[in-house]
């Protein structure tokens, strides 16, 4: 194969009169004219960080904070940071912002060297995921949110394997959904709140699977040493539970007309398993749903807090949604699961109807 580095070259084949020595093991000898500043730039490692640290930087800007980027990496935080101040002493300028208030974002020399880096990184996944694809047909990679994952789909996945034997199945349970571009995921689902935006990125389908119900729960313990509630407006004195931050209880009051514009108190657990898991021990009022919480109200170890206010009803503040690359939405893997995860939902919520 001819050498072809900045430059022309040309080669001609192995011939003994032209001088070769069998102990070079080469059956082309390379004639090439180079040109020495790019050969230059290429060995320059100023022009290079450490692929590990670079790796790190592109994560921490992606997931918006060194925790995070810890947590997909697999590594301590302690280490990501150490790969921040390596990145940030090779470019010779801060990379992320330091002061209050604005700790993990991306100063403006980081936000246009990320944007760039993050479009190469996209590429190189991609063309890894094409090159092993073939290899993997009949491998299918979920993310899904911990909490729906842990209470209802672990529960439910051996009627998917019964009927798809001939697909291995990949479950990773995490708190943010994947790159597709760079084909971390074959599918993700998510519980999205009718707060937050509904913007779908370039190449991405979605489907809502379900729009649950959602209402207040607690355990029997809790209900019987609690006061009588007799206004909605009483839950806001009662201790909550919250997951990531109080924007689900924030939406549910106000879709009973009750506006809160303050903070509301509360226990954070970040996870919906944790905190429905914290209710059950009798330490305050969850928000719920159907998929969450149907073994615990079927065992009676929650029950559903029935406030006398008339304003009272279940009611959705989201729902659950399956997003997957538009160019592999009809894989027949993908296919098959999708339509399969629609109609169990469906069927289950009938099934378990809550009276």
């Amino acid at each position: 194969m001819p050498l072809r580095t900045g430059g022309t070259a040309t080669a001609v084949p192995w011939s003994p009169k032209a001088g070769n020595s069998d102990s070079k093991a080469n059956r082309w000898a390379t004639r090439a004219s180079f040109n020495l500043g790019d050969i230059e730039a290429i060995s320059n490692r100023k022009a290079f960080p450490p692929f590990a640290s670079l790796r790190a930087y592109e994560m921490i800007g992606r997931l918006g904070g060194i925790r995070k980027a810890a947590l997909a990496l697999g590594i301590d935080h302690a280490a990501v940071s150490r790969h921040l101040h390596s990145m940030e002493q090779w470019a010779g300028v801060p990379l992320v912002e330091r002061s209050r208030g604005a700790a993990g974002r991306l100063t403006p020399e980081g936000l246009r060297y990320h944007t760039r880096i993050s479009a190469a990184f996209a590429e190189i996944s991609g063309a890894g995921m094409d090159l092993i694809q073939s290899n993997e047909v009949q491998r299918l990679h979920l993310w899904c949110s911990p909490g729906f994952a842990y209470q209802w789909l672990l529960r439910v996945l051996d009627q998917f394997r019964a009927n798809n034997s001939d697909i291995d199945l990949d479950l990773r349970p995490t708190d943010f959904g994947p790159n597709f571009a760079r084909g971390e995921a074959s599918g993700d689902i998510r519980f999205v709140g009718d707060w937050l935006p509904r913007s779908i990125g370039h190449g991405i389908r979605t489907i809502e699977l379900a729009r649950p119900n959602v209402f207040p729960v607690a355990s029997p313990e809790f209900l019987a040493s609690a006061p009588d509630l007799h206004q909605l407006d009483d839950l806001l004195a009662m201790p909550l539970l919250h997951e990531e931050d109080e924007e689900q209880w924030r939406a549910w009051f106000a879709n009973h007309s009750i506006p809160v514009l303050g903070y509301i108190r509360g226990t954070r657990l970040w996870h919906a398993h944790l905190t429905v898991d914290a209710a059950r021990r009798g330490q305050g009022i969850a928000l719920a749903n159907h998929f969450l919480i149907a073994e615990e109200l079927r065992c009676g170890e929650l029950v559903e807090i029935k406030v006398l206010d008339r304003r009272y009803r279940r009611a959705p503040i989201g729902s659950y949604v399956l997003a997957a690359r538009e160019d592999r939405w009809r894989t027949p893997m993908l296919t098959h699961f999708r339509n399969w995860l629609k109609e169990a939902m469906e069927a289950d919520i009938e099934a378990t109807a809550i009276p």
